[in-house]
């Protein structure tokens, strides 16, 4: 049906009012997918963060082949190609590219006169024949360091130590989730009280949790975390998280304070603190084998845990830990969703660094 207009003229036909004999068009826009998009899996999302890492092997790789990097491929290619055979050349070019990736000296060097012996042992000839080699032996590398978290006591109490930026806090915001989803309670300590905001932060994870956050609005921190054991204790807390400001190594004064507050946990309870993790940033590479010695010489660090390594380039300084300084990997985290914080797994880890 046609409308019209008080003047007699003709309107044209509207979206509602189709033409006589055309077919029926349905211009409702469609609504959004009620379905989200499945998440990928943890090894999927590894392997996607570790590429910066593989990346950095393939630019060494295809700089020392003089190919282009994009030739080189995300597998290592220029050095594993079918064809290629193993010479001394090969050696040292994958020792260079373990170099870039912040393996470290000790770890590389272990690795390549692994492979080398493997080599004769087994009599290989062929390139490609040396990546699972390498894989192996990387792997076997970091198995004494996966060690996964124990919680044996109650209240169960974990220091947090780290350098500013470490991401400390996020990672106390995803343990209270992990805890949480596992059906333990949880309290928070905010022993971070000369960090702007840093009590705040807390505070927010502590909401997004429903847990519960001991905290002052100033003070000495030791203070903070011994009222934080005491509330855990009155209440039959399971797990006491407990922040502390971010301090660098070389300022030694800030270690002494820091030394303190782990002697007025023991005081509290007995035993305490069960668990010493030291946070680092897996982008700072070797510098974080630096923070490893010194924060255990001055803690007695139990376990690590190794975030950002979703932007890093540097990788394969979980190498060089094993190597250097060995202490347990608890977590490693690789974005800011609260599953992409997972135990540490070797096979896993060198899987997605060298697939």
């Amino acid at each position: 049906m046609f409308g019209f207009l008080k003047s007699g003229k003709e309107t044209p036909p509207s979206a509602k009012d189709p033409v006589p004999g055309a077919p029926r068009l349905d211009i409702t826009s469609p609504g959004p997918d009620p379905t989200p998009p499945a998440r990928a899996s943890w090894s999927e999302r590894l392997k996607a963060s570790l590429r910066a890492t593989r990346e950095q092997l393939n630019r060494r790789a295809g700089s020392t082949l003089g190919a282009p990097i994009g030739e080189v491929g995300d597998q290592l290619a220029g050095l594993f190609g079918l064809g290629r055979k193993i010479d001394e050349a090969l050696f040292e070019e994958l020792e260079t590219a373990l170099l870039a990736a912040d393996v470290g000296v000790g770890a590389t060097q272990l690795l390549i006169e692994r492979l080398r012996q493997r080599a004769r042992r087994e009599a290989l000839t062929e390139a490609v024949q040396l990546k699972a080699a390498l894989s192996e032996a990387m792997t076997e590398l970091l198995e004494p360091l996966a060690r996964p978290l124990a919680i044996d006591a109650r209240p169960f109490v974990i220091m947090l130590a780290g350098v500013n930026g470490a991401g400390k806090t996020t990672t106390i915001g995803k343990l209270a989730a992990r805890f949480r989803a596992e059906g333990r309670t949880v309290l928070l300590a905010a022993g971070d009280t000369f960090r702007a905001a840093a009590r705040e932060q807390l505070e927010a994870w502590g909401a997004r949790n429903g847990v519960t956050v001991i905290a002052q609005q100033s003070g000495d921190p030791a203070a903070v975390i011994f009222d934080a054991i005491r509330a855990a204790q009155a209440r039959n807390i399971d797990v006491v998280l407990a922040d502390t400001a971010g301090r660098l190594p070389t300022q030694m004064h800030l270690m002494d304070e820091i030394r303190k507050v782990k002697r007025v946990i023991a005081k509290a309870l007995e035993g305490a603190p069960h668990e010493v993790l030291l946070v680092l940033d897996g982008n700072t590479g070797q510098n974080a084998l630096a923070q490893v010695k010194a924060f255990d010489a001055a803690l007695g660090v139990t376990g690590l845990v190794v975030t950002k390594l979703d932007g890093s380039a540097r990788g394969g300084v979980l190498a060089a830990i094993a190597r250097e300084h060995p202490l347990p990997i608890r977590f490693i985290g690789i974005g800011e969703a609260l599953d992409d914080l997972q135990p540490f797994e070797p096979h896993e880890f060198v899987s997605a660094l060298l697939d």
